[in-house]
């Protein structure tokens, strides 16, 4: 997963209509993630906080939500289908467990992973990653 961080971090360049938090956020790790075709999603979320600020290298969310986003087919297009999980508690050090059922489209093509806090419109990570060497 990548934290939310340069030109990504606010409403100008939003994913699937869903933009970046305004304030950069760092991924410790994702311990597993599975994303099933029934809409069953599983993620263990490990240290996602604050890349920097006042509160750098804590959460000051009490739940996070995961996101799944789907193309699917419509009329001549394929429009976005976004489908948000209940909030999971998570911990100041950023850790949460998300194990949630969801209703996705058929099709979903080429599904990406948010997670948010209380408010889906804004992520803190996604599907990806950033080579650091």
């Amino acid at each position: 997963m990548y934290g939310v961080d340069g030109p990504f971090r606010g409403p100008a360049n939003a994913i699937r209509g869903i933009a970046g938090d305004d304030l950069a956020w760092v991924v410790a790790h994702f311990v597993n993630g599975k994303l099933a075709t029934t809409g069953d999603l599983h993620i263990l979320v490990r240290g996602l906080v604050f890349k920097e600020g006042p509160i750098t290298g804590k959460n000051d969310e009490a739940h996070f939500r995961a996101v799944v986003s789907c193309l699917t087919e419509g009329t001549d297009t394929t429009p976005v289908v976004n489908v948000a999980t209940a909030g999971f508690r998570a911990s100041t050090s950023g850790d949460s467990n998300i194990d949630a059922r969801l209703t996705l489209p058929n099709p979903c093509v080429a599904p990406i992973i948010f997670i948010t806090g209380e408010d889906p419109t804004k992520w803190f990570a996604v599907t990806g990653f950033e080579n650091e060497d």
